[in-house]
């Protein structure tokens, strides 16, 4: 397993930008899948974005498509969300979470963050 932390959570405005990171320990790093979630008050954790280990593929859930970009330097153990154009909608709590093989249901990833806060104001 791996241990991961969020940053870069915080208020924005609509139309902002914000850029989350996900700082992982363990040697493993490299050879996991990585993806991000989002939960706001009241509702299920969603499936946000996912890269495979070699982030030669990524995958978006369709409300974030051409405004969310999801990356990752296995050289800095490390994983990131640039989230741009953001919408009221886009606030949550964000978690990064790791994978053995590329997947969008929760229950399918085995280590998450703490996660950390979006607020997009109107």
């Amino acid at each position: 397993q791996v241990q991961l932390v969020e940053s870069g959570g915080g208020l924005v405005q609509a139309g902002g930008s914000l850029r989350l990171a996900c700082a992982a320990s363990g040697r493993t790093f490299s050879s996991v899948h990585m993806g991000w979630f989002r939960q706001a008050p009241g509702k299920e954790r969603e499936f946000v974005a996912a890269i495979v280990w070699s982030g030669g593929l990524t995958d978006y859930t369709d409300s974030v498509k051409g405004r969310f970009t999801i990356s990752r330097d296995n050289a800095k153990n490390t994983v990131y969300l640039q989230m741009n154009s953001l919408k009221p909608e886009d606030t949550a709590v964000y978690y990064c979470a790791a994978s053995l093989y590329p997947a969008r249901k929760p229950a399918h990833y085995h280590s998450w963050g703490q996660g950390t806060q979006v607020t997009v104001s109107s």
